[in-house]
């Protein structure tokens, strides 16, 4: 089968000892109901959280111990286009078949659980995951219909302070959640300039708790060059965990216009 960035993955079984290299695809694995053929993670995949002292930490998501994947022996190893290296993909492909997801919209996101059915011989469990946040999305579709959009800058980082533009997974659900993207009209993460003249002010700014994990200080900092904006930490994982973090995601995004 191809992976999402239709290179052919090419197994002659199904997988069954698995290293993955991506927080929400760990999770996605073990709501599938795979946790016993994942033998590898990284020091991020903390959901769920048991999996850090059962399974083999060989790195991050930028940096592994190729040697200890070796040693594991995976039948497959999977990645993410955004999260993990060119370079480490090439090393990585010396020890095993590699599928690369690729996710900034919320089609791309389903048709990762899709393939995952597929390669590990869990349909059945990818559709009803599927159908689930699809009713999930309905719910709150009907739940923001009539509330006025607001605007809302999303900060992903600071030094530099970065924001989540057009082109990422995060606007895709800042847009499925009923808010209207202040930086929509740039691309990816861009750097901005908070000592620039800004126009005028996002109704919202929402600092991520990852991968920057922001503080109430930084509100403070944040409201000097926004007054007239409701500032608030948001939970990042809702917005950028990509799987069967999706189930949960979109009840959060209720909780946020309750609060706002």
């Amino acid at each position: 089968m191809k992976d999402q960035l239709h290179r052919s993955v090419n197994l002659i079984h199904t997988p069954k000892r698995i290293v993955s290299l991506v927080p929400s695809q760990t999770e996605l694995l073990v709501d599938l109901g795979l946790e016993e053929a994942i033998v590898g993670i990284t020091k991020f995949c903390v959901h769920p959280n048991h999996l850090l002292q059962h399974k083999t930490v060989v790195g991050g998501t930028k940096q592994v111990h190729l040697s200890k994947i070796k040693d594991l022996h995976p039948d497959l190893i999977l990645c993410n286009k955004e999260e993990n290296t060119i370079a480490m993909v090439e090393e990585l492909e010396k020890l095993a078949p590699v599928h690369i997801s690729d996710v900034n919209t919320f089609e791309d996101a389903i048709g990762l659980i899709e393939q995952y059915g597929l390669l590990f011989s869990k349909e059945q469990t990818a559709y009803r995951l599927i159908n689930s946040i699809q009713e999930k999305r309905r719910e709150l579709a009907a739940f923001i219909k009539d509330k006025p959009k607001k605007s809302v800058a999303y900060f992903i980082w600071k030094n530099p302070w970065m924001v989540a533009a057009s082109e990422t997974f995060i606007n895709e659900l800042l847009t499925e959640s009923g808010f209207l993207n202040y930086f929509g009209s740039q691309q990816r993460y861009p750097e901005i300039l908070l000592n620039a003249k800004l126009p005028e002010s996002p109704d919202l700014v929402f600092l991520s708790s990852e991968p920057f994990p922001f503080k109430q200080e930084h509100k403070l900092i944040i409201q000097d060059y926004f007054p007239k904006a409701t500032i608030s930490i948001v939970d990042g994982e809702m917005f950028s965990w990509y799987g069967s973090r999706l189930l949960k995601a979109f009840d959060y995004f209720k909780t946020l216009h309750q609060h706002h």
